[in-house]
């Protein structure tokens, strides 16, 4: 990167923290205070607006914007969305790319001042990642009552963010509330982390490519199996996407286990 462009992406990056400092507090404040007599579904509605606002920013502030590849895959009900996770560039522009979308998340989160407090008040799915089984059932009684509800329920199956051309291991509790609601799955990859790093305070401009893959039926098959299809197809989609990224980790393969939670 040249020195001018380095710059350039350092003031973009200055100013839309500077404008996310700013704003985001006294929105997740009155948020706060709206949303208790609301229903899950206001609230949802009531978060929007920052979202949108935040996807703004995304694209005309950081110069981020992106190339949607696959559209008519999407189906026109709810579904249960598997993406590839590479920076927290997904969790805003997705809300975009699909209707009405909650996401699986960390219920750490909501210790977080202001954004994890008001994200604990919406129809997210908290998960604790320790607690094995139960973490399971609890993706499958909230993620069933999610899609019942009409939104789109998306899933990052390696369970935390992987460095562009990396991989973690896919997990499998987004297969059992498949199987067990008969949702699709929809495979999405994308190439996020190379402008928006795991925890780069500091992003560079540049066009993501989201691609979304055909929609899989788990009628008849196990969740493995579905485990299985989403990730040949996102890994496969990953390598035409950032073919050079990917030459020196052909080799290292990651065990499929859908008996570890989101």
């Amino acid at each position: 990167m040249s020195t001018h462009n380095a710059m350039l992406s350092f003031l973009r990056s200055l100013l839309y923290l500077v404008i996310l400092i700013i704003t985001t507090p006294p929105y997740m404040v009155l948020f706060i205070l709206v949303s208790f007599p609301l229903s899950l579904r206001w609230r949802h509605r009531l978060a929007m607006p920052w979202v949108r606002f935040a996807i703004w920013l995304v694209k005309h502030v950081l110069g981020i914007p992106y190339r949607l590849i696959g559209a008519e895959n999407i189906p026109p009900r709810s579904a249960i969305v598997f993406c590839k996770h590479q920076s927290a560039w997904e969790t805003l522009v997705l809300q975009e790319v699909f209707k009405d979308t909650v996401f699986v998340w960390k219920k750490e989160i909501k210790k977080l001042p202001f954004f994890g407090w008001a994200l604990a008040l919406t129809p997210m799915i908290p998960i604790d990642r320790g607690a094995g089984k139960e973490a399971i059932k609890h993706l499958v009684e909230l993620g069933r009552a999610r899609l019942e509800e009409g939104y789109t329920v998306v899933i990052f199956p390696e369970g935390t963010r992987a460095p562009p051309g990396g991989k973690h291991r896919y997990k499998g509790g987004g297969a059992f509330l498949a199987t067990a609601t008969g949702a699709p799955v929809v495979p999405v990859a994308l190439n996020s982390g190379e402008f928006w790093g795991k925890n780069a305070l500091f992003k560079k401009s540049g066009v993501v490519t989201v691609s979304v893959g055909p929609a899989i039926d788990p009628k008849g098959l196990t969740a493995s199996d579905i485990l299985a299809q989403a990730e040949t197809w996102i890994e496969a989609e990953m390598r035409r996407i950032s073919p050079d990224l990917y030459l020196a980790t052909d080799t290292n393969t990651d065990e499929v286990n859908p008996q570890t939670p989101t």
